[in-house]
């Protein structure tokens, strides 16, 4: 009976790259203490590495082949056809697996299951299946007939990525499991993450110059040493099989970058915690593909609303492939930023002068630095979400609910200095009195608000905040970063006839390149010159390339008016659902950024369920979905064929069922209060 072990190794680990290089104890890199306790092995023939044809394994393939050590390249990711072509040349009877975050492999251990698979009339066996030996002594036996059926048979990716899986859960194959006389499965000497690679440092440091050492030593060790082994108490055994790839990558950022990314709209927290993929590798036009290349329709927030021709559109990427083949920067300016600043005073001919930007905070901030500068008042009324800048958040330094009508509910300012208090107040949308009080009560320089939000203005109320500006020579500025560019072809309020003094575009302006722009009254843009306003990468080329061509593009094919037409078959398509199953909703938003609310107790348990069962069906999808020209019919009747699904097994829940039973982790977080 020939047996060989097929280490499995590469250097492009998520969570710790390179780990199999690192070095452990007197500067040996692991896989060489891997390979080196492996091949005293009294059962083994023959050790073979099986890694990946990426060319990021080269320098793990030639330490290894330096060692003596036979090595077989591979697919990246089908680790079950690795497994299978590495072996044939060696026609073995009997494949041993062992895994190359396992430094701690014993020899001992390896052989115990080896001589169980001798002495049984089985497939495979392993100690693993419940496992009792401390995680990192893996161990996994099977015959090579076995894995050529899985290799053959197997279809899903994850029996491709997972060697054996096929072979354990098909039910095709006798398996069995080898079971030590303590159950030690608690204790966690594998390396997946940093803190794992502390603890295998401090046991080999310990038994240094010796290899060689036993797992029970090792065991020994821990309980004479506890506090060194508590290092990696609270990682979960095998939590790496559960998780993709971006959600590995997510909780290896989460340790780097406050927060985990950049942006709160798109942590994985805010949509399905643990579950949701959080990384993509490519997308084009509704469709998301992550770093597993599963594919995803997106019936999400596409971008954070920043792409309404659809992802990657070839025009848009092609305007902007020639500004990189032609630089990107220099001395000089670039010529687009004047025909941008044209083509948008063309669209608002009420506007005279423009200023460019590359985020909604950065230009909603310039706004109110040129708008206090040509008033000469401090003091700001604010309607709306307008960026994470001092000058807003201030707002709540006097009372930390006053942006609770403004998405922030219970936002701390911190950071934000005191001496802002009393510069920035709060009104509600359509409340012109709450308004009118402010001016009366404190001497405002700047209304700042947005056109509209989740619902349409009432009674005249954009006239009269107009009217009331005019009379007290208070400067208006309309946020329309979102807003812009989904109802007509510029600013929303084009569609209610009222001109601002100035106004905010950013977003879908360069569908997917950052651009914004903030527009305005000669008289009031030129107070911009009186103050300091200025950065380095305002000036790059991309940004005004994108926007342009993006322009263009709207205007050829009125963007605005397909993204409404779809958005508003979205909302009464919604509608019918929810009165079919007899579900009480609230619908709202523009039609091109429309949202439903399930009135209900359970309303986030819901959210999350839908957004839980329609990623299992290939959908990125909660409770609202962000329009673009790319969603086509074929892709909305997909989305609601499952939806009225969903719809009937939460009426059922409405209707007395356990919704407790709908989840398979947390509830998704809600509005910007929550941050960890």
């Amino acid at each position: 009976m020939k047996i060989i072990a097929i280490v499995q190794a590469r250097l492009g680990s998520t969570r710790l790259p390179n780990k199999v290089m690192k070095p452990v104890g007197a500067d040996m890199p692991m896989i060489k203490l891997l390979l080196s306790r492996l091949i005293k092995s009294k059962e083994i023939d023959q050790v073979i590495l099986a890694t990946s044809d990426e060319s990021t394994n080269q320098p793990l393939v030639d330490y290894v082949r330096k060692l003596g050590y036979i090595v077989y390249q591979g697919s990246e990711n089908d680790v079950l056809d690795r497994y299978y072509k590495a072996s044939l040349e060696y026609n073995p009877d009997v494949i041993v697996r062992i895994t190359g975050d396992c430094p701690l492999v014993d020899p001992e251990v390896v052989d115990s299951v080896i001589e169980a698979y001798r002495s049984m009339d089985v497939d495979y066996v392993s100690n693993t299946n419940p496992p009792t030996y401390p995680d990192g002594l893996d161990v996994e036996v099977f015959s090579t007939s076995s894995l050529k059926i899985a290799w053959k048979e197997a279809k899903l990716r994850s029996e491709r990525e997972h060697v054996t899986l096929y072979i354990r859960e098909s039910g095709k194959f006798k398996i069995s499991n080898v079971v030590n006389n303590k159950n030690y499965s608690d204790e966690r000497w594998t390396v997946d993450e940093p803190e794992d690679y502390e603890l295998i440092q401090s046991i080999f440091s310990h038994f240094a110059p010796r290899i060689d050492f036993s797992w029970r030593e090792v065991l020994k060790f821990s309980k004479e040493q506890p506090i060194i082994f508590s290092v990696n108490r609270h990682l979960v055994r095998n939590d790496g099989l559960k998780m993709g790839t971006g959600q590995k990558l997510w909780k290896r950022a989460k340790k780097v970058i406050p927060g985990g990314n950049m942006l709160l709209s798109k942590r994985p927290e805010m949509f399905l915690p643990d579950k949701w993929p959080a990384y993509y590798s490519k997308a084009k036009g509704c469709r998301v593909w992550d770093l597993d290349n599963n594919e995803f329709i997106d019936m999400s927030i596409m971008g954070v609303g920043t792409n309404i021709l659809g992802y990657s559109r070839s025009e848009v990427d092609k305007a902007v492939k020639n500004v990189i083949n032609n630089s990107n920067m220099s001395t000089f300016n670039c010529p687009e930023e004047v025909y941008l600043a044209e083509k948008l005073i063309e669209i608002h001919p009420w506007a005279d002068m423009v200023k460019l930007a590359r985020s909604g905070g950065e230009a909603n901030a310039i706004s109110i630095r040129i708008a206090r500068a040509a008033s000469g008042k401090d003091k700001v009324a604010i309607c709306g979400y307008h960026g994470w800048h001092d000058w807003y958040l201030s707002t709540n330094l006097g009372d930390d609910s006053s942006l609770d009508g403004h998405l922030l509910p219970g936002l701390d300012p911190k950071g934000v200095p005191r001496s802002l208090k009393d510069t920035v107040f709060s009104f509600s949308y359509n409340n012109f009195s709450e308004l009118e009080s402010l001016v009366k009560k404190h001497n405002i320089g700047v209304i700042k608000m947005e056109v509209q939000r989740n619902k349409p203005p009432e009674n005249g109320f954009l006239e009269k905040v107009r009217k009331l500006a005019t009379e007290k020579g208070i400067i208006l500025i309309f946020d329309e970063c979102t807003s812009g560019f989904r109802e007509t072809f510029g600013g929303l309020h084009k569609i209610y006839g009222v001109d601002p003094d100035m106004a905010i575009f950013g977003k879908a302006l360069g569908n997917g390149y950052a651009i914004t722009a903030i527009i305005g009254r000669r008289e009031i843009m030129e107070a911009a010159q009186s103050t300091f306003i200025s950065s380095t990468f305002w000036t790059e080329r991309i940004g005004p390339v994108a926007a342009l061509k993006t322009l263009d593009i709207m205007q050829r094919e009125k963007s605005w008016e397909k993204i409404t037409k779809t958005g508003l078959k979205i909302k009464e398509t919604w509608q019918q659902l929810a009165d079919s199953h007899a579900i009480d909703i609230s619908i709202n938003g523009l039609p091109s950024l429309a949202s439903f609310t399930i009135k209900s107790k359970y309303a986030s348990i819901y959210k999350t369920f839908i957004t839980q069962e329609m990623l299992n069906q290939g959908y990125l999808s909660s409770n609202s979905v962000y329009v673009s020209t790319a969603h086509t019919e074929e892709v909305l009747n997909g989305y609601f064929s499952i939806l009225d699904q969903l719809f009937a097994l939460i009426k059922e829940c409405e209707d007395g069922g356990d919704v407790n039973i709908l989840l398979n982790g947390e509830v998704c977080h809600s509005g910007f209060g929550r941050l960890n």
